[in-house]
């Protein structure tokens, strides 16, 4: 499996997703969330599918264990952040660990794409 096949669906899930929440909020006027909102649309969507426009351009690396590790845990680090920073901005402080956790998974991610 290649990493750019991974990250151009889930980069189309995650904006799907984003999208219906961008159109709940508009409907319940309650636009409390939207810095999550923002999150998974910018880690989700347009990081991930850059992710997956960089691996494609790059067959060799693109089939690497090590890319494809590094797509999981960007999903998986992203799905958290999110998360934690959506509870944050509704008002439930128990999104912290999820948001400092889901950073720094993210980070980590990126780290190891750079290297």
């Amino acid at each position: 499996m290649k990493a750019s096949s991974v990250s151009f669906p889930v980069a189309v899930l995650m904006v799907i997703a984003g999208m219906i929440w961008g159109i709940i909020m508009a409907i319940s006027h309650d636009h409390s969330a939207m810095p999550a909102h923002a999150h998974l649309n910018l880690l989700g969507w347009v990081s991930l599918f850059l992710f997956g426009v960089f691996y494609h351009l790059h067959p060799v690396i693109d089939r690497s264990r090590a890319a494809l590790v590094q797509v999981a845990v960007w999903i998986v680090g992203t799905v958290i952040l999110t998360f934690g920073v959506g509870l944050l901005h509704t008002g439930h402080d128990i999104g912290q660990p999820f948001a400092a956790g889901g950073s720094f998974i993210v980070l980590a991610s990126m780290l190891q794409f750079g290297w």
